[in-house]
């Protein structure tokens, strides 16, 4: 043979393949991702959800205790019980006593 003509040795792929390689992983990485976030995505909104029911909840309870709050502190309540339970009444003007500070 004719060493003039002689083949050329390849060492394996050509060197553009290492980009298309890491172009191949990311385009992976990328395909993977993108359900991984929608799951993760509905799963805060559904804590989201949650979290919004728990509060409305709280909301409707602290509206009831203060609803209650103000029942058991009505002045005509108090006065009521003062007078039945403990014997309580107004005193006159002639009994009240001015004290200088």
């Amino acid at each position: 043979m004719d060493e003039s003509v002689m083949p050329v040795k390849h060492s394996g792929l050509p060197r553009s393949s290492g980009g298309l390689l890491l172009v191949g992983l990311l385009v992976l990485a990328s395909a993977l991702a993108v359900p991984y976030s929608a799951h993760w995505s509905r799963s805060l909104l559904n804590e989201l959800d949650s979290e919004m029911k728990q509060r409305e909840k709280a909301q409707a309870e602290w509206g009831r205790l203060i609803l209650e709050q103000s029942t058991w502190t009505a002045h005509s309540r108090v006065e009521a019980i003062a007078t039945s339970e403990l014997n309580m009444r107004v005193p006159s003007a002639t009994e009240v006593i001015m004290v200088k500070p």
